[in-house]
């Protein structure tokens, strides 16, 4: 960094230049940053990338930007294994979690905004069903979707509503940290892999040793990441991950792929017992002035008939006994879709496509309810 000399004659640091890339992505509440040789600056804003009006990068003009934020050491990293995590902030602004990386034998970044407000359930137009999962005390709550589709931030919303409400011991453990929470009535220790653990095998080795009430295991990507955090529901932790899947009932199906056959009479039992909730979302584009796009969410809640259907491997019915459920709570996407058009949150057209079962919503907005037989007889 070159110092410049102030009006009083005292020497002051410049700011990096690359800061006022980083407050460009503050201002526009944009999620990421990407450099790449050739390119000008790329934003990602609602999941949408697109090009600044900054100049055309070169190699030369990236690690003018990108080195005066990173130490000796970092550099050293970068320069010998060609890749580097690291966190960087500046002081009451924001933070960022950005990773250095050659391709092509030049020197490219992408950077992601941590961000420091944390939504409420109302504010992201969330089913008021959220409270009453978040303030379990005990058990295993799957937040499901694919990329994109908000998981992170509406899991961020469910531990800044226990942050608020109940005295007890927070830990994440993110890949990366995506929201970054201030201590309120909880205290909040976040863990992200490859800056303050190596892996996952061992940060999910090493939580339960933390003393923890609330663990979030950010991705649930494989039998060893699954069965530490089912483990932990079973000794007395409230657990959240995340799991890519379409729906609710496919989610359990996911969930039971990552195991072998013959331990999937083992993980349904430990489901049953301790599964409390699956939540399924897609955002879809608004046409509410303000809202550029809101959640379509389907919730699966663990309730006695749901255990009965876990356990006698009747998986195709969980999709019914959603839709029996809806005084405890339950709903599936076609109510989801319903309500937002009803309510004139999106268009006919974009709940259509975004419909599994696209006669289901037809009839649906049109007041006609689907049969539930199946489930009712069991």
């Amino acid at each position: 960094m070159t110092p410049r000399s102030s009006t009083h004659g005292l020497e002051e640091e410049k700011d990096p230049d690359i800061y006022r890339l980083l407050r460009t992505l503050i201002k526009l509440d944009a999620s990421d940053l990407h450099l790449k040789v050739g390119s000008p600056p790329m934003i990602r804003v609602n999941s949408v990338v697109r090009p600044t009006d900054g100049p055309v990068l070169t190699d030369r003009m990236i690690e003018g930007l990108i080195f005066p934020i990173m130490s000796e050491e970092q550099r050293f990293q970068y320069v010998r294994k060609g890749d580097l995590d690291l966190a960087h902030g500046i002081h009451g602004e924001g933070r960022f979690r950005i990773n250095v990386f050659r391709q092509r034998g030049s020197t490219s970044v992408a950077i992601r905004m941590v961000k420091i407000k944390v939504p409420t359930f109302e504010q992201l137009h969330l089913p008021p069903i959220m409270s009453r999962i978040s303030e379990y005390q005990q058990g295993l709550v799957i937040l499901a979707g694919i990329t994109g589709s908000g998981k992170s931030t509406t899991i961020a919303s469910m531990i800044d509503y226990i942050n608020q409400r109940r005295a007890c011991h927070i830990v994440t453990i993110e890949d990366p940290i995506e929201y970054l929470f201030r201590d309120k009535k909880a205290f909040i220790n976040q863990r992200e892999i490859g800056i303050d653990v190596s892996d996952w095998t061992e940060a999910l080795r090493r939580v339960v040793r933390q003393d923890p009430d609330v663990i979030l295991v950010g991705e649930m990507r494989d039998v060893d990441t699954f069965e530490a955090g089912l483990q932990a529901s079973e000794t007395g932790h409230l657990v959240f991950g995340t799991l890519h899947s379409s729906t609710a009932p496919t989610t359990f199906s996911r969930i039971l792929d990552l195991f072998p056959e013959d331990k999937h009479e083992l993980i349904r039992t430990s489901l049953s017992f301790n599964l409390r909730a699956i939540v399924c979302q897609k955002l879809l584009p608004s046409i509410k002035k303000g809202l550029g796009r809101v959640p379509a969410v389907e919730i699966l809640l663990n309730t006695p008939i749901v255990r009965k259907l876990i356990r006698e491997r009747r998986d195709s019915d969980l999709a019914d006994a959603m839709r029996i459920g809806k005084e405890d709570g339950m709903q599936d996407f076609t109510d989801s879709l319903r309500d937002l058009v009803f309510n004139e949150f999106i268009e006919r057209r974009v709940a259509f496509e975004a419909a599994p079962n696209v006669e289901q919503l037809k009839m649906a907005l049109k007041g006609i309810q689907v049969s539930d037989s199946v489930i009712l007889n069991a």
